[in-house]
């Protein structure tokens, strides 16, 4: 992929997140990442108090969103209209769940935006990630955020590498993009808008926009 393939403009609407502003500052969205909870502290404290509460500290919860009460929550957190948090999620800071979004039986998230009516629904991991408007991750399916060997994360393009300069960036999914059950999105994957992966796939680096991805070696573009 090309690196303009991989900016925010290219992967996002962000008309369909609250944060679409501060995600319009950075060319690409991994940078934003090391932003991500400074801007939640900041941001919350400003939320109408007829809309939201405050249930812990620097934990924004609108009150229209679904919260089971086995949920652990750690702030900063935000939790916008309609969100549905279920049995026994996650939450370890510096996270934003989109309106209409699904938190799932079991999921675990840090440091991760979710843009509006994600769904992360059955037993996922979702750390240092973004995920786009109407993006589904199937059940089992995680973003590995590490390498084995702890260096730096490099986005290879057709460019050249970019040098993230972090060591932790899980997945970046543009917007209607669907994974399939059991998937593993290596550290620093990017998939462009509209993608579908097969379950059972193991994912590395840059996978282009309207793609089918039906192995690591079976990437065919979607026909109109």
């Amino acid at each position: 992929m090309k690196a303009r393939e991989i900016e925010v403009k290219a992967l996002f609407d962000l008309t369909h997140s609250m944060a679409g502003d501060f995600l319009a500052q950075f060319r690409y969205p991994y940078e934003a990442l090391p932003a991500l909870g400074e801007w939640i502290r900041a941001v919350g404290p400003q939320l109408s108090p007829d809309e939201y509460e405050e249930r812990g500290e620097q934990i924004w919860i609108h009150k229209s969103a679904k919260v089971a009460p086995s949920v652990s929550l750690t702030g900063p957190l935000i939790v916008c209209a309609g969100a549905e948090l279920r049995h026994c999620a996650f939450f370890r800071g510096n996270v934003v769940i989109g309106a209409g979004s699904v938190a799932g039986n079991s999921c675990e998230f840090k440091n991760s935006l979710l843009f509006d009516s994600v769904e992360a629904p059955h037993y996922n991991y979702v750390g240092d990630s973004i995920l786009g408007y109407h993006a589904h991750m199937g059940a089992g399916s995680i973003t590995s955020n590490i390498k084995s060997d702890r260096k730096n994360i490099v986005i290879r393009t057709e460019e050249g590498p970019l040098e993230t300069g972090l060591r932790k960036i899980g997945a970046i999914l543009g917007d209607y993009v669907e994974i399939g059950c059991g998937t593993v999105l290596n550290p620093g994957s990017i998939v462009g808008k509209n993608t579908m992966i097969y379950p059972l796939t193991s994912v590395r680096g840059p996978v282009p926009a309207n793609s089918i991805v039906k192995s690591a070696e079976n990437i065919v573009i979607k026909q109109n």
